[in-house]
């Protein structure tokens, strides 16, 4: 059959019509297309948009959800973490190697031990990939504590000899993934030139240093002073609930894209409203009854095989911690959600909220939190 006539599926990773060898010879040609398809992207005048790695979120499962709502331009993987005995995690693994997107991925590292990250990096490479992250930004403190993630932002000098190190050992692009600072984004100024001097092919700043968590507001001008003084494009991170949020934080910052994470989670419609946004088309705004089929979609796309039904309904209330966000403002669905304990009592829950056609906006309300609830912050 011709190329030309075959249909990709985003839910099976195929095309019709195609054989087993075309599958096999369509995957191997992407594979070795990736780093090119990347620096085209990021190379080209529109907005790139890029689904932001959240660890046990953007999983192969999620990666075929947000493919089918006409999702980013690039997906990073979950982080593999790096250390002297570790190995290539292999659930993480799958998203490169059954990649169901057809768009150029990242696999992202963390960690802090130079040999370890330079033998995992050339393990990578042997994968369909488009280029290689290090992960400079996580805020967890069991990660931090360690000296990764965002733990490494105390130590500059560290970095740097990192960077060079991997940028050595890194034959396809290298990215970063950074935040301004530890506790302190005057440390961010220190920052730039390790950045800019080690041939970065993209540096994605989320704009809130790593004590900031996810609770304050974003300094959209630190993300300008990146773009301004490092060579490579910039990603903008932090805050991106809409079309419009989009549009001010690419205006604030002169960023090259954005890297889009809880709003994600919340709006699987994000990346197609803010093209229709940048193409001066009216973005779409889905209704209840879209809310809902998404919640369905997302239930079943992430259930494990074999996984028992209390167990799931456990596992989707921390996509519902986000998407509730978006449902209404006085807290009462986030409540009777994390109360629910079988299947028909969450969609029970959601039906009750979400069987309309009212159109949702799905931007994030100011619900009344207990300052430890893991949503309390900035959301707006």
């Amino acid at each position: 059959m011709d190329q030309n006539h075959l249909c990709y599926h985003y839910t099976t990773g195929q095309w019709n019509g195609e054989s087993n060898a075309a599958h096999r010879h369509l995957q191997e040609n992407f594979a070795m297309e990736q780093p090119a398809q990347l620096k085209q992207l990021l190379n080209a005048s529109a907005s790139v948009l890029a689904l932001a790695p959240m660890q046990d979120v953007t999983d192969l499962s999620f990666w075929r959800l947000m493919a089918k709502y006409d999702g980013p331009d690039i997906y990073f993987t979950e982080y593999f973490r790096v250390h002297p005995d570790s190995r290539l995690e292999k659930p993480i693994l799958r998203s490169l190697t059954e990649n169901p997107t057809n768009r150029p991925t990242i696999a992202q590292m963390i960690g802090n031990h130079i040999p370890s990250l330079v033998r995992t990096a050339r393990e990578l490479q042997q994968h369909p990939l488009a280029a290689i992250d290090l992960n400079l930004g996580c805020p967890a403190p069991v990660v931090y504590k360690k000296h990764a993630g965002g733990g490494l932002l105390r130590e500059p000098r560290k970095i740097d000899t990192i960077l060079g190190a991997l940028r050595e050992a890194i034959k396809i692009p290298f990215t970063v993934k950074t935040r301004v600072g530890f506790d302190d984004p005057k440390v961010f100024d220190e920052l730039l030139p390790i950045f800019a001097r080690h041939s970065l092919d993209l540096l994605t700043v989320h704009g809130r240093t790593v004590m900031e968590g996810y609770r304050s507001a974003v300094h959209y001008d630190l993300i300008q002073r990146a773009t301004e003084t490092v060579p490579c494009p910039v990603l903008a991170n932090g805050n991106v609930y809409s079309a419009a949020k989009a549009e001010s934080v690419l205006a604030d910052t002169g960023a090259s894209g954005l890297m889009i994470g809880r709003g994600a989670i919340r709006n699987p419609w994000i990346f197609r409203q803010i093209r229709q946004q940048q193409n001066a088309e009216v973005p779409f705004v889905p209704t209840g009854q879209d809310v809902l089929a998404y919640v369905h979609d997302l239930f079943e796309t992430t259930r494990p095989p074999g996984l028992r039904e209390k167990l799931q309904v456990q596992k989707i209330k921390k996509y519902m911690n986000y998407i509730g966000l978006g449902i209404e403002p006085s807290g009462d669905f986030l409540r009777r959600i994390r109360s629910a304990q079988t299947e028909h009592e969450f969609f029970t829950i959601c039906e009750d909220h979400l069987q309309h056609n009212q159109p949702m906006p799905l931007e994030p309300m100011d619900l009344d939190l207990k300052p430890v609830d893991v949503l309390a912050g900035e959301h707006r």
